[in-house]
């Protein structure tokens, strides 16, 4: 026997319809790359978005065309969003910090039948074009005034004239829920990058646990501002979950220094927003320097890192300097990508402040629609409150099955589960805590020693900026971990002090070998940190402790 409900298709054009009815005079704030402060509302978004759907069509713009971007967060980016997913096309967000051979890869590898492009990102354009081998014909996101005078191998179009067009009397095709909506290609430091195809269903399913009470909590009374950039996994799903719950949405464009964040958070009243670690790094650093009322200003309640493990130091920061709930969530491309959120239990609550914080600088808990388990070498799950790390494998529906180009399920184990290739461990509570990625664990006799541990301590020391723990080779021991730090600007520490300061919060065997002192650590295109560029460039270094058991300073 079948229930007897209505069958209505999970599709993302359904969100911004929600949106532009039951929210329509909540604002979309959008700076663009030239300054230029827009306002907006979810009803002129959602009317936008389908003038531009409709003139794409015309176009002939085909269902499951690949179209790509090549844009920050603004609001035409935005209108793409729902536009190009609406009509059926596929909305292939490309990331313009990778390598200029990285991008051509992909948007070849993708088939990209149109580019869209801020202006900052003509010169790229032009320099890629000429092997771009499917594009039909580029849109540069500007007014007509502003169009660039470019030679090109395929038409130059202007996004407003397509805007400007009549749609008539469009109505958002009848899409299937599981029919493919957009496409973001991991940024894996070796090999090429890999297409993660995200269907309207996964998109609409992980919109809800980012507005879930326990999710990211996000509410009509919201005013998000949105730092990650619309080219990284959607954005972590907020354009997609402010439609849904009718939030206001601040999108600051380029700028993401500390002053513009500041700026834009104080101007609009920003509630709620997230980012990576080195983003909140710079946020922090320039609030810091304000006096009390420019930081009693601030309307700020809660924010959300992702994007690599955020240090507990700058947990502990938003707290003291802001009275800020700084929350960990942790996932990847292929997860769409929030996967589990730090969010407090009921028997967290009465905990001292000290132990709060510790409880955020997990990586959380999954929500329901997601399971995680733990894998030893040999293969086998180790049971819930196992202290051995292993490797974390997830599943569930915004979950990836394949790669893009691939046979659906062969990214998976023969239980369905996906492989993330990160080493952690899932205490009694349900609270997963990474340890490192599979590729950067240090293994010094035969026991795995956590580079974020140590990492993370080191970033408690009020002289340090970044830190990074790399395993270099030892005689007797195999690996043992190098630290190498960025020190704050106008601050001083030794290597020695750094050791001194973290040997009564470590155990003795995991103390650093040597500390390194540089003045940049290199990242990848999404901010994290590029460790395999880091052990290349202390490719041969010798530790002073090779024939020793004592960790030693430099």
């Amino acid at each position: 026997m079948q229930g007897l409900m209505q069958q209505r298709a999970l599709r993302i054009s359904g969100l911004l319809e929600h949106a532009a009815r039951f929210h329509p005079q909540v604002e979309v704030v959008s700076r663009t790359p030239d300054g230029e402060l827009t306002r907006s509302n979810w009803l002129t978004v959602s009317q936008r978005s389908q003038r531009l759907a409709a003139a794409l069509l015309r176009q002939g713009m085909a269902s499951g065309a690949r179209i790509a971007t090549l844009a920050w967060n603004t609001h035409r980016h935005l209108e793409l969003y729902y536009a190009v997913s609406g009509a059926g096309a596929v909305l292939h967000t490309v990331n313009p910090r990778l390598f200029a051979d990285q991008i051509r890869y992909i948007i070849n590898h993708a088939a990209d039948d149109y580019v869209f492009f801020d202006l900052s990102f003509a010169g790229l354009v032009a320099e890629l074009a000429p092997s771009l081998k499917t594009v039909k014909a580029y849109v540069a996101l500007c007014k007509p005034e502003q169009m660039p005078a470019m030679d090109l191998p395929a038409p130059l179009l202007c996004y407003e004239d397509l805007v400007a067009q009549d749609a008539g009397d469009f109505d958002w095709p009848e899409l299937a829920e599981d029919s493919a909506s957009s496409l973001c290609y991991t940024s894996g430091t070796t090999g090429n990058p890999k297409g993660v195809l995200y269907s309207h269903r996964s998109t609409v399913l992980h919109s809800w646990v980012v507005c879930a009470a326990d999710g990211l909590a996000l509410r009509a009374r919201d005013c998000v501002l949105l730092t990650v950039p619309m080219f990284h996994v959607n954005a972590w799903g907020l354009p997609y979950a402010s439609a849904m719950c009718g939030a206001k949405l601040v999108l600051p464009g380029p700028d993401l220094s500390g002053k513009a964040l500041y700026q834009l958070m104080r101007d609009e009243g920003c509630t709620f927003s997230l980012g990576v670690p080195t983003v909140w790094m710079g946020f922090l650093q320039h609030v810091e320097s304000l006096p009390a009322a420019d930081k009693e200003a601030l309307k700020l309640e809660r924010i959300m890192m992702g994007g690599s493990a955020a240090p507990r130091a700058m947990i502990d920061q938003f707290d003291s300097l802001l009275g800020v709930t700084a929350n960990q969530a942790w996932g990847m491309t292929e997860t769409s990508p929030v996967a589990t959120i730090s969010t407090l239990l009921p028997q967290h609550e009465a905990l001292a402040r000290d132990a709060r914080i510790d409880v955020h600088a997990r990586q959380g808990r999954p929500m329901y629609g997601v399971d995680v388990a733990i894998f030893n070498d040999e293969g086998q799950q180790l049971p819930p409150g196992d202290p051995a790390p292993g490797e974390l494998r997830v599943r569930g529906p915004w979950v990836i099955s394949a790669y893009y180009g691939q046979e659906a399920g062969s990214a998976l184990d023969a239980q369905g589960w996906f492989s993330t290739g990160d080493v952690a461990r899932i205490d009694d509570e349900g609270f997963v805590q990474i340890t490192d990625r599979a590729k950067d664990v240090i293994k010094s006799g035969g026991e795995w020693i956590s580079s974020i541990d140590i990492e993370n301590l080191a970033l408690a020391h009020p002289a340090v900026k970044e830190a990074a723990v790399i395993g270099v080779h030892h005689e007797r021991w195999q690996e043992r971990p190098l630290l190498v730090i960025v020190r704050k600007p106008g601050t001083e520490v030794s290597g020695q002090e750094l050791l001194n300061f973290m040997k009564d919060r470590l155990a003795r065997w995991w103390l650093p070998d040597a500390v390194e002192f540089v003045d940049e650590l290199p990242h990848t295109a999404t901010g994290k940190l590029l460790k395999t560029r880091l052990r290349e460039q202390f490719k041969g270094y010798r530790l002073p402790t090779a024939t020793s058991s004592a960790p030693v300073a430099t």
